[in-house]
Order: C-alpha cells, then structure tokens, then sequence
C-alpha cells in the first residue's frame, strides 16, 4: 500500500497551505469518482468493452472515458504547475492515493498522470511507495540548456532570414503575455506562457516534430534544481520576458545581427 513521506502535496515557500498545493481548478462530479473507483483499469462497472448483453442493443461511445481523460489531465497539468514551483520538492516521495484524495478523485488518474510524469523524467517510480520527484543539479539545467540552444538556435536564425516582418507581428500577442505573466511573478504562469511564444516561434518551421521534442526539453529545462533556495524570482523572470519582446522587434525590423546577437544572449540564459 503506498504512502507518502510527507502525506501530502507539499508546499514550497510562499505557496500557502498543503491543500492548496497541487489543486486542479475543476472538481470531478460523483459520476467520474464513481467511475474511477471502479475495480481493474477504472472503465465503470458493467460489461466490458465491447460487450453487450443478448437482447440489448450495443451502446453507443460513452462520454465518459472522455471525462475521465479530462480530469487526469487537470491532475497532470496540476502536478507539472507543483513541479515548477516548487511544492512538489525534489526528493520528496508522494503517493497516489494521498494526492487522489486531495483532488476528489481516485489513486488512478494521479497514477496515470504521475506515470506520465515519469516518462518525462519528472519523478520515478519508488515500488510500494509512489513516486519521488527527481534530484536535479546545475549540471542537468546546463545540459538542457546547451540542448535548447542546439535545436532552437540554428532554427531561430533560419527563420530571421525567412519569414515576413508580417508573421513575426502576429506573435507581438504572446511576447507581451510573457512579460505581463512574468510581472505576476508566479513561475508556473510564466512558464506556461514562455512555452506558448517558444512554440509559435517554432510552429513557423513547419516542422511538428520540431515542436514536439524542443517543446519536451523546454518543459524539463523549467523545473527546478534541488538545491536550489526557491525558484526563479520575479526580477528573472521579468528579463527574460523582455528578451521576448526585444528579439521580435529585431525581427521584424529584419536587423539579423541584432537577432544574431539576442539569440546567443536568450538561449545562454535558458531555463
């Protein structure tokens, strides 16, 4: 039976009480906690897929596996905001049915989300326990951030000499999300929208697995090393944002040594 070191979410500095750690927005009802409560892979009780009963007409798709894929969602979603801030601590073990109770629903949505987190090299899996968020040093975030610049940069570049002053405009909305999420100073939200203007950059490549495996690599480079006191403050945050906005105004200008020199500075800084 798993158990938590801590027998909770966790909580970072600033981050309020346990139970408001890792909270998603949206409560499951009682029909997807019932559901999830059913015994085996957690279908609803009831014939199994692609059954029926003789005389019955085969049901149509149920909405609720539909359902249930958005809840675990909001758990993953929830877990990757705890993850970046830091209220799921790095070496901290944290169990599934602790973190269920929490967010109203069952041990297996948080499973299968914390699996996933495990496939991405958040957490590992700890056996009769749970998971343990993953230790990570300045020497992990420094070879992430060589990473991104290897697959980010060369594209960035290409692209300054490629596409119209026009199509950079259309980003000027998200490079200032970024600087309005990093005056909130809440990591997670600017995390969220750093990702967001990375990703529309790329998206102009044309080249969706591009987007898929830098995106991964950002993702990781954002969470928090171990030792690390707290996460990035607000100052950090505020720079880097700033960056967004100078490195779209070089490129619309289509002044390539400015953008040259703006790149090696932005992803020199990357986390």
């Amino acid at each position: 039976m798993e158990h938590s070191a801590q027998g909770a979410a966790g909580t970072g500095t600033g981050a309020g009480t346990a139970d408001e750690a890792v909270r998603i927005p949206v409560q499951p009802g009682a029909a997807d906690r019932a559901r999830d409560r059913a015994p085996g892979t957690g279908e609803p009780d009831g014939p199994a897929r692609g059954e029926h009963t003789h005389g019955e007409p085969p049901a149509p798709p149920a909405r609720a596996p539909v359902r249930r894929s958005s809840v675990r969602g909001q758990i993953l979603d929830a877990l990757r905001t705890a993850l970046v801030t830091g209220e799921l601590r790095p070496g901290e073990v944290y169990s599934a049915p602790v973190l269920g109770e929490r967010f109203g629903v069952s041990a297996t949505p948080v499973r299968e989300a914390m699996q996933q987190l495990a496939l991405e090299g958040a957490v590992e899996v700890v056996p009769n326990r749970g998971f343990r968020v993953v230790e990570r040093g300045d020497r992990e975030l420094a070879e992430l951030a060589e990473v991104r610049a290897l697959i980010e940069a060369p594209v960035w570049l290409r692209l300054a000499r490629t596409v119209p002053a026009g199509h950079w405009a259309r980003l000027r909305p998200l490079a200032e999300a970024t600087v309005r999420a990093a005056s909130s100073g809440c990591p997670a939200t600017y995390a969220e929208a750093d990702r967001a203007f990375h990703r529309a950059v790329l998206a102009l490549a044309g080249n969706e697995q591009l987007v898929r495996i830098a995106g991964d690599v950002h993702r990781r480079a954002q969470w928090p090393p171990a030792d690390s006191p707290s996460v990035r403050g607000r100052a950090d945050l505020v720079a880097d944002a700033h960056e967004h906005t100078a490195l779209l105004d070089a490129l619309i200008a289509g002044d390539q040594g400015v953008v040259r020199s703006l790149v090696g500075q932005h992803f020199t800084n990357a986390r």
